[in-house]
């Protein structure tokens, strides 16, 4: 019986309520039994515990019929009233009044109300007993003599079994509580995992079909490049041009498929870096004529003569929002033309927002399906557009690129006379340098009929070239061939290594995945081979595995090189000359070509910083005085209803306070995972050789101290400093550590030196009230509102690593801001003059200048920050807080 009991209660056959209400039920039913039993042994009058077994007859059988019937919020309705309005009056009338059990009953009465009816019906119920009871309590105290009386032995006997009855009920119905959270904790956590591990699934299905599909596209290009180098007839070179633009746009369409899957991974990174515009849009308008061409269709390019030469941005992500755009546009016009155009627009110092525009004369957008424009998977006006080749997935990764770069994407639609999409990218300058008035198209039809020439030669360098693909180690013989380096392959890692134990190789070229032996093992066994003769080689990863954390992984391994295929003998030729030693290789094609396109690359590599110092977006540091001082920042996370969100980047304080406005939605602060510190401190080890890495402080809600210390084991020259102070207090110590690593200090003496500068700082926050504590359960909800009551503001102090509340203000807010701004500088002498930090959520102009003018007139510094605060630290205190941040003189 207890057994199917069990099963019932935990069967997710019924919904929660249902369950509530069926042990309700049972414990309310064994209840009246019990009072039954309680009766037939102390009433004179066996018509007593006969209308309690008939009521609770009735009671079971409404119980039974609303289960059955899924009518449970009817039966819990219909029972509460008969406990309200006829069980509880009679009890009490009848049981002795407040001299009996009918006082502990009531409260099982509102009980079973709160815990069994929902919304108004539960507002309604518990009014409704609070006034009967009002009302019994009236008639006892006022006609005492309607009450049938007890004597004193019943009395106690009927409270102390009703005060058993309830207890237990009650801890019935905590315990069945807690078991049905955990269960759901169990499901929800299963669930978790199981979505884990589906994404994972996907992620690696993705990497490996893009491996998979660019190991044969290798070939076909770099073949096909073989016979675009030979004197071939002019239709022999078209074909040969065409078949390269098609297997460069199927690559476009993998590397979208395996984009997408970044996106939604919240792996998608930039790598900005110098590139040619010129060059860039050659090469780009070089894939698309083509297309434009095989449709009939008018291609036009217009670039303004002011663009620079040169920029510094993400040259493969802007190519493939390009693309992406062009690409649509050629597939959706029967008819006209395309057009591109590029232009200036704002700019600021050696800041530019460039203006992209590709406009068409094809199908156009329907109004109402332009908001549906950049879902993934999408394709609007189906019908229309069903007999159209495509993923879906083109404009979705336009969308999350240009977000991603701080850029603006604006959509212009007429319904079948064309669409124009205006894309605003901000990069920065290089010099002064402008591209001047160039033909694109000729210089792209220039650039398919040139004639291949090598740049250098090296005929007594070495190489070796490792890959299990024999399709591959042809393609790399052939592309190297008139460079006359003397070429050996191996067919897998076993090979190799024999190879590498008897030949001196200068340079080794090495696929990743193989059987057996991949390419990071044979790696690790060259480089500690007992005799070996390539221990010290350069050794280049040339493999299929494209992405960001693919070149970290292999950035932490220690290989000289990453190349990925497909690959063009430019580029084997330009990674080669990079890595042969100088007086190996001898110039044949323009030196000065080869020298600009590789001398970027190793200058970047010998101006590595001996120590990086590297913090977080909570540290709140100006942008300036991270530019100033080169200090890398990792964001933290928000997390809403709506998402998650990278602090600073993907959603900024302004618009996060004006979410919060609605006291329901909840948000929460979370610090990077241990895999986004580690991919952050690999990329910052690529500019130093050391990171020290300043945190908030270990024991604040959600610090990342402990997960930046584990994520750093992970690597022998990355140092973690935990601050024992947040926000701009934490920035502080980012300065002090910036300006000590500019002195030439090592880690250690950094760290050593920042134990005694901690001390110094001084970080505190007046805040207007504690309502954002109290709705991120950092203090409870009374105190924030007692506070708020009495017109407190509190002030919150960071002592020993601690947020603690510190001074009380009474009064206006100016009042209260005048007091706390002349505690924190009482005696201005004390401290390091030369910055202050005044770092602020949701303060006006009008407060800033006033906060300003009430600090100057106690103190001078040579610098005063006014810094809004992160949306991590705004979600935490709220509109109308401030906070001065400043160190003690030295």
């Amino acid at each position: 019986m207890l057994g199917n009991i069990k099963k019932l209660l935990v069967s997710e056959e019924y919904d929660l309520q249902e369950r509530l209400f069926i042990i309700l039920t049972l414990i309310t039913s064994v209840s009246i039994l019990v009072n039954t039993v309680e009766v037939l042994f102390t009433s004179p009058y066996i018509t007593d515990a006969l209308l309690l077994l008939g009521g609770n007859a009735v009671f079971i059988l409404i119980a039974i019929l609303s289960v059955r019937m899924k009518k449970v919020k009817t039966g819990a309705l219909i029972i509460s009233a008969m406990a309200s309005f006829l069980f509880m009056p009679l009890t009490f009338i009848f049981g002795g009044g407040i001299y009996g059990d009918a006082p502990i009953w009531f409260i099982f009465c509102i009980l079973f109300a709160s815990m069994i009816l929902n919304g108004r019906t539960k507002l309604v119920f518990l009014i409704a007993d609070a006034v009967i009871a009002a009302i019994c309590y009236f008639i006892s105290y006022a006609y005492p003599d309607m009450i049938v009386p007890n004597t004193p032995t019943m009395a106690h006997l009927y409270s102390f079994v009703a005060l058993i009855l309830l207890g237990t009920a009650i801890s019935i119905m905590v315990g069945f509580e807690i078991d049905l959270y955990k269960r759901e904790s169990r499901h929800s956590e299963e669930q978790k995992k199981e979505i884990e591990s589906l994404s994972t699934s996907q992620n690696r299905f993705f990497s490996s079909m893009s491996h998979e599909i660019r190991t044969p596209i290798n070939t076909i290009i770099g073949l096909n490049e073989m016979i675009m180098r030979e004197n071939v007839s002019d239709e022999v070179a078209e074909n040969a041009a065409n078949i390269q633009s098609a297997s460069r746009m199927l690559l476009h369409l993998i590397n979208d498929i395996l984009d997408m899957s970044k996106f939604q991974s919240g792996q998608m990174k930039l790598s900005p870096g110098v590139y040619h515009t010129g060059d860039m849009l050659s090469e780009l308008v070089g894939m698309m004529w083509i297309k434009a061409k095989e449709k009939g269709l008018e291609f036009h390019v217009n670039i303004a003569p002011d663009l620079p030469a040169d920029l510094i941005g993400d040259e493969v992500r802007l190519k493939q929002i390009l693309i992406n755009l062009l690409n649509n546009a050629i597939k959706y016009t029967k008819e006209g033309s395309v057009t591109l155009t590029i232009q200036c627009g704002a700019s600021e110092e050696n800041n530019l927002t460039v203006v992209y525009s590709v406009a068409d004369t094809g199908i156009g957008i329907k109004k109402e399906s332009i908001p549906y424009l950049f879902n993934a998977f999408k394709r609007v006006d189906e019908d229309k557009n069903k007999y159209i080749e495509g993923t879906g997935l083109g404009l979705s990764i336009v969308k999350s690129l240009v977000d991603l770069m701080g850029g603006k994407i604006t959509v212009n639609s007429v319904y079948t006379q064309g669409s124009t999409f205006i894309i605003e990218i901000p990069q920065k300058t290089v010099d002064d340098r402008k591209i001047g008035d160039i033909n694109i198209e000729k210089r792209t039809e220039q650039r398919s009929k040139r004639i291949y020439t090598s740049k250098f030669e090296a005929p007594a360098a070495r190489l070796l070239v490792v890959d299990d693909n024999a399709s591959n180690l042809l393609v790399v013989k052939k592309l190297l061939r008139d460079t006359k380096i003397q070429i050996d392959t191996a067919s897998n890692g076993e090979e190799a290594l024999r190879k590498t134990l008897n030949n001196e190789y200068n340079v080794i070229f090495m696929d990743h995945l193989m059987p057996e032996m991949d390419g990071l093992e044979c790696h690790r066994r060259i480089r500690t081979q007992i005799g070996g003769m390539c221990r010290n080689s350069k050794i280049a990863v040339l493999t299929a595995n494209a992405g960001s954390e693919n070149k970290t992984l292999y950035e932490k391994e220690g290989f000289d090189g990453y190349i990925v295929k497909p690959v063009s003998g430019e580029e084997l030729e330009r990674e080669l000359y990079r890595l042969l030693p100088g007086e190996l290789v001898y110039v044949t094609g323009s030196g000065e070509e080869i020298l600009e396109e590789t001398i970027s690359w190793m200058e970047g590599r010998k101006a590595k910083k001996n120590v990086a110092i590297t913090s977080e977006s909570i540290a709140d540091l100006p942008q300036e005085v991270i530019d100033e001082y080169g200090i890398g920042i990792l964001a933290h996370k928000v997390t809403t209803e709506e998402g998650v969100f990278r602090d600073g980047i993907e959603i900024e304080t302004n618009g996060l306070l004006e979410y919060m406005e609605n006291k329901k939605r909840t948000v929460v602060s979370t610090p990077p995972d241990i895999g986004e510190h580690e991919k952050f401190f690999a990329d910052s080890l690529s500019g130093a050789n050391n990171i020290v890495h300043i945190t908030i402080g270990k024991t604040l809600e959600h610090s990342s101290a402990p997960i930046a210390a584990e994520a750093a084991g992970a690597f022998d020259n990355v140092f973690v400093f935990d601050t024992g102070h947040l926000s701009s207090g934490e920035g502080l110590m980012a300065i002090e550590a910036a300006r000590l690593a500019e002195k030439g200090m090592t880690p250690s003496e950094i760290i050593s030196t920042l134990e005694t500068v901690k001390k110094k700082v001084h970080t505190s926050f007046i805040v207007d009230n504690l309502d954002f504590l109290a709705r991120s359960k950092q203090v409870s909800q009374r105190i924030a509102d007692l506070t708020r009551s009495l017109m407190l503001r509190p002030v919150l102090v960071m002592k020993k690593g601690k947020m603690n509340v510190g001074r009380l203000y009474f009064g206006s807010k100016k009042r209260a801001w005048k007091g706390y701004i002349n505690s924190v500088l009482r005696h201005p002498s004390d401290y390091d003059d030369r910055i202050l930090f005044v770092t602020y959520v949701g303060l006006t102009k009008r407060d800033m200048d006033w906060i300003r003018d009430q600090i100057e007139k106690k103190a001078t510094f040579g610098k005063i920050y006014f810094q809004k605060a992160s949306p991590t630290i705004a979600v935490n205190c709220g509109v109308g807080t401030f906070g001065l941040l400043l160190r003690d003189a030295d």
